[in-house]
């Protein structure tokens, strides 16, 4: 392994930093959880995680945590994705591949509206009609 260098230190600092910021629950606004219990990794839950995680970075959102958990209950509709933010209610998405993930972040967190085609579990339909234009 080459030497690093005192600029490649600094940089894998602000980095890992960016990382822990991403995962520190104080003063975020949105939360989104990811199933990973087996059946989720097995279709593909980390993949959508990573999804997740890049977005966010490309898109600058500080005020987004992204954590895991076991299953969410609804192992048909793996990888399944909770969405709690202010202002809106908590979704959960189902079947969620990367590109999937990628439509949620835009349309879903930066544009406050649901992507109906992928919510598996729903608020009452008064609410839905609120905030799913689809």
């Amino acid at each position: 392994m080459a030497k690093l260098t005192r600029e490649d230190l600094q940089k894998l600092r602000a980095d890992k930093k960016k990382e822990m910021d991403m995962s520190d629950p104080l003063k975020k606004e949105v939360q989104i959880t990811i199933g990973m219990g087996t059946s989720g990794i097995a279709s593909g839950a980390r993949e959508t995680f990573e999804a997740f995680q890049e977005e966010i970075k490309e898109h600058d959102l500080k005020h987004v945590i992204l954590k895991s958990s076991g299953g969410i209950g609804l192992d048909h509709a793996e990888p399944t994705v909770e969405v709690q933010m202010a202002g809106m209610p908590a979704v959960i998405y189902g079947q969620v591949t990367p590109a999937i993930a990628g439509k949620i972040v835009r349309k879903h967190i930066l544009g406050k509206a649901l992507v109906n085609a992928h919510v598996y579990d729903r608020p009452a339909i008064d609410i839905v009609r609120e905030w799913g234009k689809a």
